[in-house]
C-alpha cells in the first residue's frame, strides 16, 4: 500500500483529478463524486486528498487523520484509479490554491482537474485565493442533493459564467485552457457528512 504522504506517481501525459476535503466520515456520496469523476471525465486516476482540516471551519471534534484514511480506503475498495493520499499533511500549506501550484511544479507533464461537489460550490468564493485556482486548473463540478440551484446561482458560477463548458464535452475538460469549468448532472446520493455525525451523537465539522 502507497504511502499516504507521499504525491503519486503522476507520468506523462496523465489526466488527474483532485478530490479534497476532510472527508469525516467519508462516505458513498463521496465515492460517487470520485467515480462520476473518473468516468465523466476521462480521468486516469483520482487522487482523493484527505486533508488535515478545513481553514473555514473548527478542528474541534474533527476524526484523527490516520482514521479518515483508513476509512477513505476502505470505501475507495479495489478501485486502482482511485488513489487515497493525505500529501497536503506534508505540504507547508493550508490552502488549495498553494498544494495545486505545488503539484503543478512537481509532476508538470501531468494533467490536473480539480473536483469538488455541487456543494462546496455555493461557498467557493470564500475559498483562499479561489480565482488563482481557477486560472490553475480546469474545475469539474459533480452535483449533489439539494445543492444544484444554490451552486449554480452562487457568486462563483456567476463570476465564471463566460467559462462555463458544456456537460458534452466533460472528457475534453483537463485539456481546455483555464479558466474552465463544468457542471456535471448525474445520479444523486442523499448523504452527507454532517447527516451522520449528527446520527452518531454530532461533531461541527464537515
Amino acid at each position: 500500500m502507497s504511502n499516504p504522504y507521499q504525491i503519486p506517481p503522476a507520468h506523462d501525459g496523465m489526466t488527474i483529478g483532485l478530490y479534497g476535503g476532510t472527508f469525516d466520515p467519508p462516505h458513498d456520496g463521496h465515492r460517487h463524486v470520485a467515480e462520476t469523476a473518473l468516468r465523466r471525465l476521462a480521468l486516469d486516476s483520482l487522487w482523493w486528498m484527505v486533508t488535515p482540516g478545513n481553514p473555514l471551519k473548527t478542528l474541534d471534534g474533527l476524526c484523527p487523520l490516520t482514521e479518515r484514511i483508513r476509512s477513505a480506503r476502505h470505501l475507495a475498495g479495489q478501485n486502482p484509479k482511485l488513489i487515497v493520499t493525505a500529501l497536503e499533511a506534508g505540504f507547508t500549506s493550508r490552502f488549495t490554491a498553494e498544494t495545486i501550484a505545488t503539484l503543478i511544479k512537481k509532476c508538470p507533464r501531468a494533467r490536473f482537474v480539480w473536483v469538488m461537489g455541487a456543494d462546496n460550490l455555493a461557498t467557493f468564493h470564500k475559498w483562499q485565493d479561489w480565482q488563482s485556482i481557477a486560472r490553475q486548473v480546469p474545475i469539474a463540478i459533480i452535483d449533489r442533493p439539494g445543492s444544484t440551484f444554490s451552486a449554480l446561482s452562487s457568486r462563483t458560477a456567476q463570476a465564471l459564467r463566460a467559462y462555463r463548458k458544456a456537460e458534452t464535452s466533460a472528457a475534453r475538460l483537463a485539456a481546455q485552457q483555464t479558466p474552465a469549468w463544468t457542471f456535471l448532472h448525474d445520479r444523486k446520493i442523499p448523504i452527507s457528512s454532517t447527516d451522520i455525525r449528527d446520527l452518531r451523537g454530532g461533531r461541527n465539522t464537515s
